[in-house]
């Protein structure tokens, strides 16, 4: 596959600057011509989770699919979302109407209903690997979209669950100000109090604009909580348990990280972030499988290990990339609806995820795990930081679809 650089494209949308930048092209002559694009945070605090990595992955995606040897000319584009919905709106627009296929990634929850809402219009495929709202699937879910990779359903129930079995029966939060904080702070709670758990005190905090966590660190030590709830993500997530631990909080009172990347720890440095109990459905070192994939991936992001979001980037990419190869009909690859529902028929398998399939809401059924972070002395090879304490199969993992009342997909 040859790969091009080519220069920014700027445009305004919103009063915010919009980007979009080919960066890729597998060429083939007088091949079939597809174009996927990447919404992701390029310069916030969900970069190292989504941004550069995710591009790799979908390049990664294009080369091990042989987009070139099958005839295919796929460009792969890019977009910052500046977690703002109007930005990602406008750019999920801009590019469907320049033509993109597919739109993926879309670390954020906000952006992406925003823009899920864009794809159902112009009847454009969608799938979102990066964002953890579980409504994804249920009030707004629609017939061109899937959700990959995670949810905070799904956060609530291993994570969350998994620390209140431990002990930790009384909850403190500090929760992001927008809808994917919101959905992880309710899920988890309800998952805290059906253990016979309390939960005493939650905080919002402005999201994306807080760095400092100090007097929300105050009020969860105050309250006498046996473990912090932290509802965020990316650089939030990393943030405040540096704060916690500079502070003395982890001596009194648990952490558990709802949503805790591979890079998150990364950041932190295993002296801070060992013996933390999370929740990824990747982990580059989990088995041949995932080691093979990550060494191929390697050379593009050599500074960063990919993680769940970033292997779904990968995962949801290759599929669709082979249901387009075995529709063999390129117009209908523009009718995001009938692209989608080949991709539901057929079961997935790749080296990220293994084997799995896309449930009739959209929902990307996958093994959860339960990890632990390693201490200093456990880490032997760059990056290796989990031991794996349990997992849970996809259909105990998500919501039931008997729970998703306002999802028109579901069958009943």
């Amino acid at each position: 596959m040859t790969i091009s650089r080519r220069t920014l494209i700027g445009s305004a949308a919103t009063g915010a600057a919009v980007a979009a930048m080919p960066l890729g092209r597998a060429r083939a002559a007088g091949g079939k011509s597809i174009k996927i694009a990447v919404i992701s945070d390029f310069s916030g605090p969900y970069r190292d989770d989504g941004g550069p990595t995710s591009v790799a992955c979908v390049e990664q995606a294009v080369a091990d699919f042989g987009a070139t040897q099958k005839g295919y000319d796929v460009t792969v584009l890019k977009g910052d979302h500046q977690n703002k919905p109007d930005v990602g709106t406008a750019l999920a627009r801009q590019f469907y109407d320049q033509g993109v296929d597919l739109v993926i990634d879309v670390p954020n929850t906000a952006v992406a209903i925003a823009i899920n809402g864009v794809a159902h219009d112009k009847n454009r495929a969608f799938i979102d690997s990066g964002a953890a709202g579980s409504s994804l699937t249920d009030k707004f879910c629609n017939a061109q979209s899937i959700h990959w990779t995670y949810d905070t359903y799904m956060l609530a129930q291993s994570t969350g669950g998994a620390m209140v079995k431990a002990g930790g029966k009384s909850w403190f939060f500090v929760t992001a100000n927008y809808a994917f904080g919101h959905l992880l702070h309710d899920q988890t709670a309800a998952v805290v109090k059906s253990h016979g758990g309390t939960v005493v005190g939650n905080v919002n905090y402005p999201f994306p604009q807080t760095t400092d966590f100090s007097s929300f660190l105050i009020q969860a030590e105050s309250s006498g909580a046996q473990v912090l709830g932290l509802a965020n993500a990316g650089a939030d997530t990393v943030n405040s348990i540096k704060q916690a631990h500079q502070f003395g909080l982890t001596k009194k009172m648990k952490i558990a990280g709802l949503l805790v990347f591979i890079n998150d720890v990364h950041g932190m440095g295993l002296e801070i972030a060992q013996d933390l109990i999370l929740t990824e459905s990747f982990y580059w070192n989990l088995n041949d499988r995932t080691r093979a994939f990550t060494k191929r991936v390697l050379p593009r992001t050599p500074n960063n290990y990919p993680c769940m979001d970033q292997a779904g980037c990968y995962s949801g990419t290759l599929h669709f990339l082979k249901t387009v190869h075995a529709m063999n009909n390129m117009a209908a690859v523009k009718n995001g609806a009938e692209l989608v529902a080949a991709m539901k028929k057929m079961p997935t398998d790749d080296d990220a995820f293994g084997k799995a399939h896309i449930r009739e809401d959209g929902r990307f059924m996958c093994t959860a795990y339960l990890f632990k972070v390693k201490k200093p002395g456990e880490s032997k090879i760059p990056w290796d930081y989990y031991n794996l304490l349990a997992s849970t199969p996809a259909n105990k993992a998500y919501m039931p679809m008997s729970e998703e009342t306002a999802c028109k997909l579901i069958k009943t």
